[in-house]
């Protein structure tokens, strides 16, 4: 058993800190893209979820995703954990080994936490309140606990069949966006009736992403669980990743719609820190700038794609952080270096990594589609997914909730 580092623990607290921060950046950035009589309605959506899964978490999920796996095959964990039991102060020699246990698992909670609160952007504007609850804890157990013990569990079936996943590109992204779409395509499109489906407070938006942007810091760096020279790297690159993103997608959008748009530019910084997620332990700064362009472009290409097809996945959840997710995946498998981490990917002559990635993302999708299509029937059979058309067309800040967000 290994000692606890002042100074480990000291940034592991600030990290987890950071990564808390980023669930009221994201009320604010999705908040600010719906219509002004769903903000508060859509902010909910966040908050409610980290209390939500503050819980869940310490009862049963924590120990699902990282306690003894009990199917041997590496599927999820047993009962190891269940009430934070067995979670102390002394370090886990796998789990971070400078760290007191219990914070390694405080600093996974905030990555559960967001994970199910990203989806929700996909129904914004029309899911039970009721409904959205149920389906927050049932996916945070059923989908994300099981998912997040494959990768990053020492007996996970794809931490031993060598994925790389630094800090959640298919654990975090590519599931919740995957689902996202599930979600959005078994709820249908919102009722319009002549309203504009336009974001009501860009700045809001743009608040919201820096704030996410800063929350980043500790969801990528954090991850190194220590302060030392990889927790640096991932930082210099989630930002050089972002910025190179943030650029991309301006200029993409410029060139089709002939405007320099100020959401893209939230978007794009988005987009980029989605992607970087997974390499952000295993990339040069040179690396996470291809990434990063890349990642603005195909992402802005989905938001079109999404569009033409009139999926109403209200705030491109799955464009974003689906596409962002998957391709940051493969992604890493083709950048990873050993001048940054001990593991090798195609630009170190390591082809196979870019495979396993591959089977990474593909094992990821599906499982996460079919489990989140069963709780989503689940959940519309036991209670509704939409609010009736009345309550729609008033908004839910009213009709939900009894509140409004704006005076006038």
């Amino acid at each position: 058993m290994g000692e606890v580092s002042g100074g480990d623990t000291a940034w592991m607290l600030v990290a987890t800190a950071l990564v808390m921060v980023m669930l009221p950046g994201l009320a604010l950035f999705y908040g600010g893209l719906v219509r002004r009589k769903n903000v508060l309605s859509t902010i909910m959506h966040s908050f409610f979820g980290l209390a939500l899964v503050s819980v869940v978490w310490v009862l049963v999920g924590f120990s699902l995703a990282f306690g003894r796996d009990v199917t041997g095959l590496g599927l999820f964990g047993g009962a190891d954990y269940f009430g934070f039991s067995n979670v102390g102060l002394e370090p886990h020699p796998v789990y971070g080994p400078t760290i007191p246990f219990v914070l390694f698992a405080g600093f996974q909670l905030m990555f559960a936490a967001i994970t199910p609160a990203l989806i929700t952007g996909a129904y914004a504007e029309r899911k039970r309140f009721a409904s959205f609850v149920i389906f927050t804890v049932l996916w945070s157990v059923l989908v994300y606990s099981p998912i997040a013990h494959w990768v990053w569990a020492a007996d996970g079936w794809l931490y031993r069949l060598g994925a790389l996943d630094f800090a959640g590109g298919t654990v975090v992204h590519a599931a919740s966006g995957v689902s996202a779409l599930v979600v959005a395509l078994a709820i249908g499109r919102r009722v319009a009736n002549g309203d504009r489906m336009e974001p009501h407070d860009i700045p809001m938006t743009v608040l919201g992403a820096g704030l996410l942007w800063f929350g980043w810091f500790g969801f990528n760096a954090g991850s190194a669980l220590t302060a030392g020279g990889l927790a640096a790297n991932a930082l210099v690159v989630t930002n050089t990743a972002a910025g190179a993103a943030t650029i991309s997608w301006v200029l993409v959008s410029y060139a089709h719609r002939r405007k320099v748009s100020v959401l893209g530019a939230a978007c794009g910084a988005v987009a980029g820190l989605v992607a970087i997620t997974p390499a952000s332990g295993f990339v040069t700064p040179g690396g996470a700038i291809v990434i990063g362009l890349f990642a603005g472009s195909l992402c802005y290409a989905a938001t079109l794609l999404r569009e033409r097809i009139r999926i109403d996945d209200a705030l491109d959840v799955f464009a974003v952080h689906g596409v962002g997710g998957i391709f940051g995946a493969v992604a890493t498998g083709v950048f990873a270096t050993t001048a940054i981490n001990a593991f090798p990917g195609l630009v170190d002559g390591n082809a196979g990594q870019v495979a396993t990635q591959a089977v990474a993302v593909g094992a990821t999708i599906a499982y996460a589609a079919i489990a989140t299509f069963g709780i989503v029937r689940l959940v519309d059979f036991l209670l509704g997914l939409r609010v009736p058309a009345d309550e729609e067309e008033v908004g839910l800040d009213l009709a939900v909730h009894g509140e409004v967000a704006y005076q006038s």
